[in-house]
C-alpha cells in the first residue's frame, strides 16, 4: 500500500498539477479567438493558481468535447459530469455562452449570446445575470449597471434605442428610486420614480430653459409645484390633470413684465404629453431558463405508466425523488467518442414520448373545460363534551375573556418600548373554585399567561376589532372547531364557529420569534393599512397545574377566507418546486383543497392602481421578513368564480353562454354575469387582499424536461374575486433549516427547495409573485 507521503504520491500529486495546468492552458488556446477579456484569463501568476486548486479539489477537471443527444455542443473543462471551469455551450437554437461554470451553472464571469444579436456581458450566479453586467439589445440599446435574478435591480445606465437614456436606481427591471431620464432634444426629468413610472417629488427641464419642479403621480404633476420660465417668472400652486383642487398664483418676471400672465395650467399636461418614457426591449429567453440537462429517475423499470396527471394536466416524472440524477448527454463516460447507451437513449425519448401530452400547442385543443371544484362540508369537528381538547377549549374561552374583559386604560399608537418587552406578560391563576379575579369554571387548575397585553390590545384596535364582538365569536355559547389533522409543523389549528378567527398552538421557538420581530410588525400595521401580513390578535399560554406541568402557547389570528363569497380554489404560493404539488387529482379537488406552486394554472390580472399597490406593499412586506431572518411564508391566494352554469362549470369572460345559479351554491353572491357589475369597480372601494374583484388568464405548461413553475397564458379569461395574504411569517433561518438546505442541495437544484437564507428567499418569492400578478390591460 501506498503512503501518503511516500515518494510515489508525490510524484502523482505533481504530475496531476501539471495535467490541470495544460488543460487550462488549452482551454484559453480554445477561447482565445472569442472576445471576452474580462473571463479568459491569461495570466498563470499564483493568486490564479491558487483558485485553481481550490476549483478543482473535489473533481477532476478536463477538457472535453461533446455533441449531446438533443443537439447541442459543449466544448470546455468538465468534471463529474458537468461543465466545471471555463466552457463554451452552443444550443441548437443559436443562443450561445461562453465563461465559467460551476456544476453545470453559469457561475463566475461569462458572456451569453441570443441568435437575435443581443449579448449580456457580465456576471452570473445559479444559473442567473446576477451582478454586474452589460445587456446589448438587437436593435441597439443597452443597460449598464446591476442585475439580481436575471432583473435589472440596483444601480444602472440605459441608453434607448430612440436616444433617449436613464441613470438611476431601479428594481424588478423597472426605474424605482432616484434616477435621471433624458430625451432626445435634450429635456431631462431628475428624481423620484415608482414601478417605471414618474412618481413622487421631482424636476422636469425643459431644453428650452423652462422648469417644473414639484411633485409627481403615474407620470405627471400632481400636488404642489413651481413652473419657471426663463424670464424669471413663475406660478406656484396645486396642480392636478382633471383640473379638481386646482389653484394657484402667478408671479412676474423682476422687470414686471407679465408675459404669461394667462397662462393656463393645464397646458403644462399638453406640453409634457410629447415625452413618454421608452418602454425598452424586453430580454427574450432568460439565460436560467435554458436547459443543459434531462432530470429522469434512475430507479429501474420507471416507465409513462407511473406517471401521474396532476390537477391542470401535467405529467408528473418524478422530479423530487431522492434517486433522480442529471444526465446531460447520451451515455454516463467522459469519452466523447464512446458509444451511446441503447436502454438509456430508449428510456429518454419514451420520457419526451410522455412529456408531449402537456405541450401548450398541442393541448389546447383538448383543454377541459375549468370547473368549480366540488363542495366540501364544513371544516373541523365540533369540539364537545368528551372531546380530549375539552378542557383545553375552556380554559382558553375563559382565558381570554378574562384578558378582553379586564379594564385598560385607552392605549395611544405610540407605545414605549417597555410593552415590547418579552418579560411584559401576565400570569393568572384560575382554580376551579374561582378566586377574587377569576369565575368558578368546571375545567382544571390552570395559570393563564397574556404575553404583551398592550400591544396585542392596541393592533385589536388598529384592526377594528370590536372588544364585545371579539369575545363573542371566541368565548360564546358555540364550541370551537378542531380542524382534522395538524399543520407541517405539527400545530393544531381552531376556528371559531363564525370562522371569523383561527387558533393555532405554537412552539416556544415561534413564540421568540414573534415577540422577537413584534415591534417592527407592530410598526408596519401602524404605518401601513394595506400590509398583506397576517394579522394577530393576541398571544397567549395555558399552564396546566399538577404533575404534568404541560403549557400550550397558542396565537389568535384571523381567518383569510372568512367571505361573503365561496372560495372555488386555494393556493399556497412560495416560488419554489421541489414538493410543491398536491397529491389530488382534478376530481378529488374540493373548496377546501390547498393547492401549490406547480398545480396553480393562473395569472392574476389587478387594475392598474391595485396592482401598483400590491407591488409597493409585496415589496415593503418582504423587505420587513427579510430584515427580520424570516423565510418560508408563502402568499395564500383564494379565488371566487363569478360566473358559473348549473352543472359547475366556469364560464370565460366575454361567453355567449347563459350562466344561472347554482341552485347547490346558492349562497355564492353575484354568480350571474348580469349582476357582476355590482360589485365594486373603483379601487378606492377596495382593500388590497380583501375580496378585490380581478381577472385570471388561464395557463398550460408546456413540454419539457424540467417542470415550469409558470405556464404559458392562452388567452382564456375569467372574471373573478381575490382574497390573498402572506402567511407563515414565523420561520427564521435557524440550524435546523440550515442543515435541511445544507442535505437537500446534495440531492436537488438548491434554487428549487424551499429552505434556503432570507435574502434568496424573499428575491426568489417576489420574482415568482411579481410574475403570477401582471396588471390588467
Amino acid at each position: 500500500m501506498i503512503g501518503k507521503d511516500s515518494g510515489v504520491m508525490k510524484a502523482w500529486e505533481a504530475t496531476m498539477r501539471k495535467t490541470h495546468a495544460v488543460a487550462k492552458k488549452r482551454a484559453n488556446s480554445i477561447f482565445g479567438t472569442i472576445s471576452l477579456a474580462h473571463v479568459a484569463d491569461e495570466d498563470d501568476n499564483n493568486d490564479d493558481t491558487d483558485k485553481d486548486e481550490s476549483r478543482n479539489e473535489a473533481f477532476e477537471v478536463y477538457i472535453e468535447e461533446k455533441v449531446l443527444s438533443n443537439g447541442d455542443y459543449y466544448t470546455g473543462e468538465w468534471a463529474n459530469n458537468f461543465p466545471h471551469g471555463l466552457g463554451k455551450y452552443l444550443w441548437t437554437d443559436g443562443c450561445m455562452y461562453v465563461g465559467d461554470w460551476y456544476k453545470g451553472k453559469t457561475k463566475g464571469k461569462g458572456r451569453f449570446s441570443w441568435p437575435s444579436g443581443a449579448t449580456y456581458e457580465g456576471e452570473f450566479k445559479g444559473g442567473y445575470m446576477d451582478g454586474t453586467g452589460t445587456y446589448t439589445g438587437s436593435n441597439g440599446e443597452t443597460y449598464k449597471g446591476q442585475w439580481v435574478m436575471n432583473l435589472k435591480h440596483g444601480h444602472g445606465f440605459k441608453s434607448y434605442v430612440n436616444g433617449d437614456w436613464y441613470d438611476g436606481d431601479w428594481k424588478r427591471d423597472l426605474q424605482d428610486g432616484e434616477g435621471r431620464y433624458e430625451w432626445q432634444d435634450e429635456s431631462h426629468y431628475v428624481g423620484e420614480w415608482r414601478n417605471g413610472t414618474i412618481w413622487g417629488k421631482g424636476k422636469f427641464v425643459w431644453a428650452n430653459g423652462k422648469v417644473f419642479e414639484g411633485f409627481w403621480e403615474d407620470g405627471v404633476p400632481k400636488g404642489n409645484g413651481v413652473l419657471k420660465w426663463p424670464d424669471g417668472s413663475f406660478y406656484e400652486g396645486c396642480f392636478s390633470k382633471d383640473g379638481k383642487d386646482q389653484n394657484g398664483t402667478y408671479h412676474p418676471s423682476e422687470e414686471g413684465e407679465e408675459h404669461h400672465k394667462e397662462w393656463d395650467p393645464q397646458e403644462l399636461y399638453s406640453e409634457l404629453s410629447g415625452y413618454v418614457v421608452c418602454p425598452g426591449e424586453k430580454v427574450q429567453g432568460m439565460p436560467s431558463n435554458k436547459r443543459l440537462a434531462v432530470w429522469r429517475s434512475s430507479k429501474a423499470g420507471e416507465t409513462a405508466r407511473n406517471r401521474r396527471m396532476s390537477v391542470d394536466g401535467r405529467v408528473s416524472i418524478g422530479l423530487e425523488k431522492p434517486a433522480d440524477r442529471l444526465q446531460m448527454w447520451d451515455g454516463g463516460e467522459s469519452d466523447a467518442n464512446s458509444a451511446r447507451t441503447p436502454s438509456l437513449v430508449s428510456d429518454l425519448e419514451e420520457d419526451l414520448m410522455a412529456l408531449r401530452v402537456d405541450d401548450a400547442g398541442e393541448s389546447l385543443g383538448q383543454l377541459q373545460p375549468l370547473k368549480a371544484p366540488k363542495k366540501s362540508k364544513r371544516q373541523g369537528e365540533t369540539i364537545c363534551k368528551g372531546h380530549k381538547n375539552y378542557e383545553l377549549m375552556l380554559n382558553l374561552q375563559l382565558g381570554i375573556r378574562h384578558s378582553v374583559a379586564r379594564p385598560a386604560p385607552s392605549a395611544s399608537l405610540d407605545l414605549k418600548p417597555s410593552a415590547f418587552d418579552p418579560k411584559e406578560k401576565v400570569w393568572t391563576r384560575f382554580p376551579p373554585e374561582g378566586s377574587k379575579y377569576t369565575p368558578p369554571h368546571p375545567s382544571c387548575d390552570f395559570k393563564w399567561k397574556d404575553y404583551c397585553p398592550v400591544v396585542f390590545r392596541t393592533l385589536r384596535k388598529l384592526f377594528k376589532v370590536d372588544p364585545a364582538d371579539y369575545m363573542l365569536s371566541i368565548c360564546g355559547s358555540e364550541a370551537l372547531r378542531e380542524l382534522s389533522s395538524p399543520g407541517k409543523s405539527g400545530s393544531f389549528f381552531y376556528l371559531t364557529d363564525d370562522d371569523r378567527y383561527m387558533i393555532k398552538t405554537m412552539k416556544k421557538a415561534e413564540v421568540k420569534v414573534l415577540l422577537r420581530m413584534l415591534p417592527a410588525y407592530y410598526d408596519n400595521f401602524r404605518d401601513h393599512e394595506n400590509t398583506l401580513l397576517t394579522k394577530y390578535y393576541g398571544l397567549h399560554c395555558v399552564k396546566l397545574n399538577g404533575t404534568i406541568q404541560k403549557k400550550v402557547r397558542f396565537i389568535i389570528m384571523g381567518n383569510l377566507f372568512r367571505s361573503q363569497y365561496i372560495t372555488h380554489r386555494r393556493y399556497d404560493l412560495k416560488g419554489s418546486s421541489l414538493g410543491r404539488t398536491t397529491d389530488k387529482s382534478e376530481t378529488e379537488i374540493s373548496e377546501t383543497t390547498i393547492l401549490k406552486d406547480l398545480d396553480l394554472n393562473f395569472i392574476f390580472r389587478l387594475e392598474k392602481p391595485c396592482f401598483q399597490e400590491f407591488c409597493s406593499q409585496i415589496d415593503r412586506d418582504c423587505e420587513l421578513l427579510e430584515q427580520e431572518g424570516i423565510m418560508d411564508y408563502s402568499l395564500l391566494v383564494g379565488i371566487h368564480f363569478k360566473d358559473i352554469t348549473p352543472d359547475g362549470e366556469v364560464i370565460p369572460f366575454q361567453s355567449e353562454a347563459p350562466a344561472t345559479v347554482d341552485p347547490e351554491n346558492e349562497e355564492t353572491p353575484q354568480t350571474s354575469s348580469e349582476d357582476t357589475d355590482q360589485l365594486p369597480s373603483k379601487p378606492s372601494g377596495v382593500i388590497l387582499g380583501m375580496n378585490m374583484p380581478a381577472r385570471v388568464e388561464r395557463t398550460v405548461r408546456k413540454s419539457g424536461c424540467e417542470l415550469q413553475l409558470v405556464g404559458e397564458p392562452i388567452g382564456e379569461f375569467y372574471n373573478v374575486v381575490l382574497t390573498f395574504g402572506i402567511i407563515d411569517i414565523l420561520q427564521d433561518y435557524d440550524i435546523s433549516k440550515k442543515l435541511e438546505h445544507a442535505y437537500k442541495s446534495f440531492q436537488y437544484d438548491p434554487t428549487s427547495i424551499s429552505a434556503v437564507d432570507p435574502i434568496q428567499y424573499s428575491r426568489r418569492f417576489r420574482d415568482f409573485i411579481f410574475k403570477i400578478f401582471t396588471e390588467d390591460s
